[in-house]
């Protein structure tokens, strides 16, 4: 049968009467004597649900767990130090933080300046490669591995801005600094030249010193740290060396100062005006700054033409029949016109500020016309006469005496081999050959071997043979040919 079995809270469940023993250790309800009527057991109530608590608990363990694991990964490890500053434990970011932090909160005390002033790191412009340094200690030291920790510390380099120092120590102990006097460049007229006035030393605090006891400081952990206040020597910005050289280089351009055509100084500039061109200025960085006027410059440009400009002048040669050059009668000179001289000053202005005095003109040349000279000598032995050729025009002519029969002149095309205005000639003792002796005798070129012409002061019997072989000529016109014809003149005898 069905009947409706009830519990509290519970919905009205039908169910089927089952003629079933009651479960062990139970008691079917009734009058207990066995005849009660039958009723059906509801159903067991359904097993409750498993609370999985320990899941729940594991879970935050877990995520913890896997936090720690990923921190792991971003942190440094523990016992790393940079430069005396511990940074285990945090990230490069904070730890590049921490180590620019107490740098720049690092106090130095100038120990014996008046009040024992103190200046921290940040007032000295103190840095150090922060995040560099913590990179690298992370990169060496990780928290995720063990053999890393605790590893000897590193050492940082530490800077310091030197005019943000100056700056800051010289305010808070002025006692300790007097300022450098820079050498300086002034021009003499007197001797018209530059001379250099030596620099002067100052005094001041050592910034290095600084830096070194900041470093160390940072290396040590410390963030106080003292320094003696000596005062040390401060150098002039512009020494007295760099001065002296200067001035050397200067007064060579002086020595040097004009407008040049080629390597010619065709118009040399006096030093005193070429010093009024230029100005010499400090550049503050230990230099001297060089500069011309062009203005200034201008009127002397202005009258460079008549200085510059020249004609040419023709010159004249003697020459051989091959053209070669036997003698310069006149050597000739290019002429020459100036170019424009508008940039002129501008220039020159630019480049005396270069430390050169010595302009290059724009010049045109105009060449001198060379006249050549082609001279001869020819001697007719059959007219007993001599002729001298110029481009193959007789300019003069005389009668000669030629060698004597057994004494005959040699024939042939020769050229002057030597010249002497006078020369005792034959042999003193007329009892040897060649039997005759002449003493000073004028004008004489050989032109071969022993034969030669010259002058015969001794005989007027000219257009006849009379000499031992050489070409006699009377004084004056073997002092014409001795002038007129130079070494290497052509010389032809002949029938």
């Amino acid at each position: 049968m069905t009947d409706l079995v009830t519990r509290p809270g519970a919905e009205e469940v039908p169910t089927e009467v089952i003629d079933a023993p009651p479960p062990p250790g139970t008691t079917a309800p009734g009058d207990g004597d066995g005849n009660s009527p039958s009723l059906a057991w509801a159903p067991a109530e359904p097993a409750p649900r498993k609370r999985h608590l320990a899941l729940w608990i594991g879970i935050p363990a877990g995520i913890a767990v896997v936090a720690l694991v990923t921190s792991s990964l971003l942190l440094i490890a523990p016992g790393t130090s940079i430069a005396g500053v511990p940074v285990g434990g945090l990230t490069p970011g904070a730890a590049a933080d921490a180590v620019q932090n107490q740098l720049a909160g690092t106090t130095v005390v100038l120990v014996g300046a008046e009040g024992d002033p103190e200046i921290t790191g940040a007032e000295l412009g103190a840095t150090v490669d922060a995040r560099a340094l913590a990179d690298r200690a992370f990169s060496e030291h990780p928290m995720w591995n063990p053999t890393t920790w605790y590893a000897d510390p590193s050492s940082a380099a530490v800077g310091i801005d030197a005019d943000a120092a100056t700056a800051a120590l010289r305010a808070a102990a002025p006692d300790l600094y007097a300022d450098p006097v820079d050498a300086t460049i002034t021009f003499d007229a007197a001797t018209a030249t530059y001379i250099a006035t030596p620099a002067e030393p100052g005094t001041g605090v050592d910034i290095e010193s600084v830096r070194l006891a900041l470093q160390a400081a940072l290396a040590d952990g410390d963030t106080r740290v003292e320094l003696d206040a000596t005062p040390a020597v401060v150098a002039a910005t512009t020494s007295t060396a760099t001065a002296d050289a200067s001035a050397a280089s200067l007064n060579t351009m002086l020595d040097s100062a004009g407008f040049y055509v080629g390597t010619e100084r065709t118009v040399p500039i006096d030093r005193a005006v070429a010093a009024s061109w230029i100005s010499v200025e400090p550049t503050g960085e230990g230099t001297f700054e060089i500069t011309a006027d062009a203005a200034a410059i201008e009127p002397a440009v202005a009258g460079l033409a008549p200085l510059v400009n020249r004609p040419a002048e023709d010159g004249t040669v003697v020459t051989d029949s091959t053209g070669d050059v036997l003698r310069e009668v006149a050597a000739g000179m290019s002429g020459r016109e100036l170019g424009d001289t508008s940039t002129v000053a501008s220039d020159f202005a630019a480049q005396l500020s270069s430390g050169n005095a010595a302009f290059a003109l724009p010049v045109t040349e105009v060449a001198p016309v060379i006249t050549t000279l082609f001279r001869r000598i020819e001697v007719n032995l059959s007219e007993q006469r001599a002729y001298l050729f110029e481009n193959e025009q007789v300019v003069q002519s005389w009668y000669i005496s030629s060698g004597k029969d057994g004494f005959n002149s040699s024939t042939g095309d020769f050229r002057i081999q030597a010249k002497l205005a006078s020369q005792n000639m034959g042999n003193p003792d007329l009892t040897k050959a060649p039997y005759y002796y002449t003493q000073n005798v004028p004008w004489v070129m050989y032109y071969n071997g022993d034969e030669a012409l010259h002058g015969a002061y001794w005989h007027n019997n000219f257009g006849n043979q009379m000499s031992h072989g050489c070409i006699n000529m009377p004084v004056d016109a073997a002092a014409f040919a001795y002038t007129w014809a130079p070494m290497g003149t052509e010389v032809s005898v002949h029938y």
